[in-house]
């Protein structure tokens, strides 16, 4: 295999990959001397793709500038250990596999390994974590501003030992199996903490019990007074919680709740959870991306399109009674950019109600809503200026719209749309 490798190539970034598998012998194209690489990233690489281990190292070693190192699965705890050795100022660090058998020397050796990496303040991969062999992070944590264990489903005791190493986070990635238990050591361990992002640990089983809940999400707003930015996967909200939680951390400008049960109400009033959005877009003047689910009438609408002057993404699914929702949010937000629509009453009134407003934004996205075709043809020839397109799928009504898509390009429609895009 011949590849030409620039010979001041300081970053590859294999982000997931879907490229044809070209073997394992893909790093032996930099040439022996070759020694500018700053950043290497193949994390998005399948684990079943094979990584030649000696020419990594071999490249690792040579790369004195080497700042980030992401790896794949493929790689074990015991080659991770010789990696480190030869690149002990690395900066951000994403690891292979943490299931191998180790014999107590080689456990000491890749704890040292990472005690001396004295320079690390990003931390992710971890995968398949084994509560056993987390404890060799613990020296290379004290310096970490970023901890991303969003592929590491670990459970909350090992969590909260881990994170009693880490005083300095600033974001936060983890996976809902750390529970509330592990979020209230988020809370008292991380006072300087201003991302946190929880995604469950599998949104499809209905029947999970456990999982992080709105004590959780409290726990950490007392705590966390920094906090801006919230991603939070949980299966039961209240209204009370989440007005506690804007009161005590104002400053959000991203704030994505899912409540994962399609059209939950407030789980102790029953009630909608309108007044909690209410809270949220009165509270924080700041806000700039909005995410709502559960049950919800057209007054959380009503709130964001009267409150929420800064927005400019927004999502919703399983929500709104009528055309009305939608248009409080386009005649509100006057800074909205991107609009992302599921399974809402929406119809064609609420889309045309947009005309105007499309055509300054970056997108709209509208699947399982109640969309016609003849809907989209009408906002198409009246707005020639905008991309319209609807996307079928296999046995749907020919009438119906079942996924729109529409957007703003000085280019025009494009030309490599794939047959079951309907481009009006």
């Amino acid at each position: 295999m011949s590849v030409y490798v620039p010979r001041n190539l300081t970053e590859l970034n294999i982000l997931d990959s879907v490229a044809e598998d070209v073997g394992g012998g893909w790093l032996s194209c930099f040439p022996e001397n070759f020694a500018s690489l700053e950043i290497l990233n193949f994390a998005g690489l399948n684990s079943n793709s094979e990584v030649s281990f000696d020419d990594l190292e071999r490249l690792v070693c040579q790369c004195n500038s080497l700042r980030v190192l992401k790896v794949n699965e493929s790689i074990t705890l015991d080659q991770l250990q010789r990696l480190l050795v030869q690149a002990p100022q690395l900066v951000e660090l994403g690891t292979g596999s943490f299931v191998q058998e180790l014999t107590l020397r080689q456990y000491e050796e890749i704890e040292t390994a990472f005690s001396n990496c004295k320079n690390l303040q990003i931390l992710s991969g971890v995968w398949e974590a084994a509560s056993l062999y987390l404890p060799v992070l613990y020296g290379a944590c004290a310096g970490l501003t970023f901890l991303n264990l969003s592929e590491a489903p670990i459970q909350s005791g090992d969590f909260v030992k881990l994170l009693f190493h880490c005083p300095n986070l600033r974001r936060l990635w983890v996976v809902d199996t750390v529970e509330d238990k592990g979020l209230e050591a988020v809370g008292y361990s991380c006072p300087l903490l201003e991302e946190l992002r929880v995604f469950p640990a599998d949104p499809y089983d209905t029947h999970h019990r456990d999982g992080v809940t709105e004590l959780g999400l409290l726990a950490v707003s007392h705590g966390c007074r920094r906090l801006h930015y919230v991603l939070y996967f949980c299966r039961r909200m209240t209204n009370a919680a989440v007005a506690t939680v804007v009161q005590n951390c104002p400053n959000f400008t991203h704030f994505r709740l899912c409540i994962m049960n399609p059209g939950q109400p407030d789980y102790l009033t029953n009630e909608p959870m309108d007044e909690a959005f209410g809270a949220v877009v009165k509270t924080c003047t700041e806000l700039k991306r909005l995410s709502v689910t559960g049950l919800l009438t057209d007054l959380t609408f009503d709130y964001i399109g009267k409150y929420a002057k800064n927005l400019e993404t927004f999502s919703v699914a399983f929500a709104g009674r009528t055309d009305r929702g939608m248009q409080c949010i386009l005649e509100g937000c006057p800074k909205l950019r991107k609009l992302e629509i599921r399974d809402c009453p929406f119809g064609n009134s609420a889309l045309l109600s947009g005309r105007d407003k499309y055509e300054m934004m970056r997108s709209l996205w509208m699947s399982a809503c109640n969309i016609t075709v003849k809907g989209c043809r009408q906002l198409a020839s009246e707005m020639p200026r905008l991309n319209v397109e609807v996307i079928r799928e296999d046995g749907s009504d020919e009438n119906q719209a079942d996924k729109v898509y529409v957007y703003r390009s000085v280019a025009g429609p494009r030309k490599d749309a794939p047959p079951f895009v309907l481009t009006l």
